[in-house]
């Protein structure tokens, strides 16, 4: 069922509104992306956590996101991928105002933690809008043939984030501190929400439908738990490789997540076009298996020279795996459910996420600062040798693929 605003816009005013859509992506995602690298260090530094609660201090905001993805999937449904997006990005920038409360010097070393995760709480909640909203509201407006080059461009956007983030962030900190930071964090969604405002509110077609979680993660479970085990590196590298680098007494600390976002950024520019071309699955394994070796370098890095370009391996490799199976995602599932797919399909990464930084923690702690780079390289291969277990999908794919197929 073709949707009625596709009347309102020619095919190059689309593409320009995508344009001014991903810049308010960018805008809204530096609130994610700039005090990302910085939390594993101000934890310890503001009363002397653990490296375990340094990791939950960034794994937090993922809590709140898994367990609102397939409702705000199912909103975007319903009211619209726009509706959506202009309510993340208010929760956006009110999580770095709750945020900067973090910084108030008075409150007890406790609850400036808790006021922290609530924050990143909040902020979590605004991610499970804003991601989900964004593609559905693409999609829907662009057409599922150009899906992988969708979720490449919003890929991109959200990691240019990282790529100027970090470092901004990390030199904002040591200039003026975690509260400067954090009211940066919130200005920035901000003008992301002033951006769309004027943008056309595209739906999908057809009827409002309801299918269980359950349902859903039964026709997507391998690209689900690839994305998971993949995701776990990504995690990692934001949340510890800084402070590896700090650690060790090593030089650019703050551009470890930089380069891993430069080798990102410059596959989704290079190769971007590939998903819808030759099919998602060829597209993903290839990436799982330069992200591992990525990560393996990481590991076994003997200075910052060959950390950071394990870093900008692994970005480079990591690159294209979302919207490689996302693809395959959108390809499997009714027009009416694309949503609530897209949004227990992101939940495996923020599961991901939330896992990724407490373990790793863990395992800094009792092994050294290398293990959770091990750990993350582990995570990839066994993803790779899932995804070589299930290769189905190709570029002839026009439309959903029967729900019963994997239900069998």
């Amino acid at each position: 069922m073709t949707d009625m605003n596709d009347a309102i816009l020619a095919e190059g005013e689309k593409d320009r509104q995508f344009i001014g859509m991903t810049l308010a992506l960018f805008l809204s995602y530096l609130a994610v992306a700039l005090p990302l690298s910085i939390l594993s260090i101000h934890n310890p530094r503001g009363g002397g956590l653990s490296n375990f609660l340094g990791g939950l201090g960034v794994g937090a905001s993922f809590l709140s996101t898994i367990a609102t993805r397939k409702t705000m999937g199912d909103v975007a449904d319903r009211l619209g991928g726009k509706v959506c997006f202009t309510r993340g990005s208010v929760m956006y920038a009110g999580a770095g105002v709750l945020c900067m409360l973090a910084a108030v010097e008075t409150l007890p070393v406790g609850a400036r933690f808790a006021v922290l995760l609530a924050g990143r709480l909040l902020l979590g909640l605004g991610e499970s809008m804003v991601n989900v909203s964004m593609v559905s509201w693409s999609v829907a407006m662009l057409g599922v043939a150009r899906t992988g080059r969708v979720m490449s461009a919003i890929g991109l956007a959200m990691y240019a984030a990282f790529v100027l983030g970090s470092p901004i962030g990390y030199a904002v900190y040591n200039a003026w501190g975690f509260g400067a930071l954090m009211a940066l964090a919130a200005l920035a969604p901000a003008a992301g929400f002033l951006l769309v405002q004027r943008a056309v509110p595209f739906r999908h077609g057809g009827s409002p439908r309801h299918a269980s979680f359950g349902r859903i993660i039964a026709i997507i479970w391998p690209e689900g738990t690839a994305l998971f085990l993949q995701g776990i590196g990504i995690s990692v590298i934001g949340a510890f490789l800084s402070k590896t680098f700090l650690d060790r007494g090593w030089p650019l600390a703050g551009w470890g997540m930089s380069c891993f976002g430069v080798g990102f950024v410059l596959m989704r520019i290079l190769i971007g076009h590939l998903p819808d071309r030759i099919g998602g699955k060829p597209v993903a394994i290839g990436s799982v298996a330069v992200e591992s070796a990525g990560l393996y370098l990481l590991w076994l890095a003997p200075g910052p020279y060959a950390a950071l370009a394990g870093s900008l391996v692994a970005g480079a490799g990591a690159s294209m795996i979302y919207p490689s199976l996302g693809r395959e995602v959108v390809l499997a599932t009714p027009e009416a459910l694309r949503g609530a797919a897209l949004g227990c399909y992101a939940a495996f990464q923020d599961i991901s996420y939330f896992v990724a930084g407490p373990i790793a923690g863990f395992l800094a702690d009792r092994f050294g600062d290398q293990a959770p780079f091990l750990f993350s390289a582990l995570s990839a291969t066994a993803g790779l040798a899932l995804l070589l277990a299930h290769p189905e999908g190709g570029p002839s794919d026009q439309g959903p693929r029967s729900w019963s197929g994997r239900l069998k």
